[in-house]
């Protein structure tokens, strides 16, 4: 029931109390107010795989997410164990795709190209 909270919270822009103090951003929101006056940020997008990709794989500790620009878009890089690499892709990529659908969307919210990508 929390995730449908989070996805509620990440999608309407207030990103505030979704999830804890987890995916809190650290800087100032970069695009127009979505919705109640709270826009989502790339900090918040990041935030965000790092809760659901440390959920998925067995040693959350090793997981980094970082974001860097490259060419017209922010990329938000994951990288992990190899072991956990398959957990992250999941079966045919469906899970990555379904991250990837979520960032992509929340972005364009933001008017913002925003990939995921996992580091081999």
């Amino acid at each position: 029931m929390a995730i449908v909270t989070f996805f509620k919270k990440l999608f309407s822009g207030d990103m505030d109390d979704a999830a804890g103090s987890s995916v809190k951003s650290a800087e100032a929101p970069s695009a127009a107010p979505a919705g109640n006056g709270r826009a989502v940020s790339l900090k918040d997008l990041e935030g965000f795989v790092s809760y659901v990709v440390t959920a998925l794989v067995d040693y959350p500790d090793d997981v980094k997410v970082t974001t860097k620009n490259e060419d017209n878009a922010s990329v938000i890089w994951i990288s992990c164990r190899k072991e956990d690499t398959g957990k992250i892709i999941g079966k045919k990529g469906k899970t990555i795709s379904a991250l990837r659908a979520l960032v992509f969307s929340a972005g364009s919210r933001m008017q913002s190209r925003i990939k995921v990508e996992v580091a081999d």
